[in-house]
């Protein structure tokens, strides 16, 4: 949560330029509260889990959320039983008519395809479209980043001749952008795909910013200029062992798979893996329903343009 000082006292302009988030007393006072609404569209083929780890980042703030599930109806999931889909979750058109103060688009094993030859490419597009007027925030995960950057400004992915697969160090290109405030200058992010966006071509677009980076994975973090899409191509919600449970399945199932780089100690897939990115990935969540969310929507969310 924000600081609240008077405007006048001298430590105010200190912390801001530093980076802290303080709040005048007179926007303090004035401030409406309310939950947020965040959405959750879950393309994951294990939604459990993938929603269990979202909403443990997301539970983490002093921040209080209302979370609304969402499944296409274009393709029916085959690892999660229709009967947790008809408890908890949505459709598109069930909330096509609703507001929310952000959304979060995950991942899906899918990256190899074309983006039109995805069973629910169209009803993706309808919701990407729609977040335009009725979500605040949006927040692109992993392949989903990919297919937001490609809808929203043209950008295409590029296969890679090895998988980046395993957890990177990566550096912040723009330290004073609030959502990565609290942030060090180098920090540790899993990924585990077969293409990628190319930076390049994120910073040729004038409504793109390239937050985060790495020597070894490459983008990380990109945003539009107003903040109210970010696009993570990495997978800062995984848990410890999200990246060994990859590597055993591809294994067992014959693939052609390497280990995940930094990932195992000594690389030994007996060890259990360190984390090295949950401070971040919990940082990073904090500050995007903080700033991007919390403290820019409207508080009728009706009045989102």
């Amino acid at each position: 949560m924000p600081v609240k000082v008077p405007e006048a006292l001298p430590a105010s302009k200190i912390l801001a330029d530093e980076n802290i988030f303080v709040m005048s007393e007179n926007r303090a006072d004035t401030q409406d509260i309310r939950p947020l609404r965040i959405a959750i569209l879950n393309l994951m083929p294990t939604k459990v889990v993938t929603e269990t780890q979202l909403l443990r980042l997301l539970g983490n703030t002093p921040l209080q959320v209302e979370i609304t599930l969402l499944s296409t109806a274009t393709y029916q999931s085959k690892n999660t039983s229709a009967a947790h889909l008809d408890a908890f979750y949505k459709t598109f058109d069930d909330v096509k008519d609703e507001n929310f103060d952000g959304l979060v688009i995950t991942g899906a094993p899918v990256e190899q395809m074309a983006f039109e030859e995805v069973a629910y490419w169209n009803e993706l597009m309808a919701i990407m479209e729609w977040s335009k007027h009725h979500v605040y925030a949006t927040l692109y995960i992993c392949w989903a980043s990919q297919a937001g950057l490609y809808y929203h400004y043209g950008i295409k992915k590029h296969a890679v001749n090895d998988k980046i697969f395993g957890v990177f160090e990566h550096d912040i290109l723009e330290k004073n952008n609030k959502l990565l405030r609290g942030f060090d200058d180098t920090f540790f992010a899993p990924h585990s795909r077969h293409t990628q966006v190319m930076s390049t071509d994120i910073i040729a677009c004038p409504d793109l910013k390239l937050l985060a980076h790495s020597k070894e994975a490459g983008v990380l973090i990109a945003a539009s200029l107003d903040g109210r899409r970010v696009f993570i191509s990495g997978h800062l919600e995984y848990d410890a062992l999200s990246l060994d449970a990859e590597f055993k399945r591809d294994k067992d199932a014959g693939m052609a798979i390497e280990i995940p780089k930094n990932y195992y100690p000594g690389d030994d897939i007996a060890q259990i893996p360190s984390v090295k990115w949950r401070a971040h990935a919990n940082l990073f969540f904090a500050n995007w329903l903080n700033y991007h969310a919390y403290q820019e929507t409207p508080y009728n969310l009706s009045e989102i343009k």
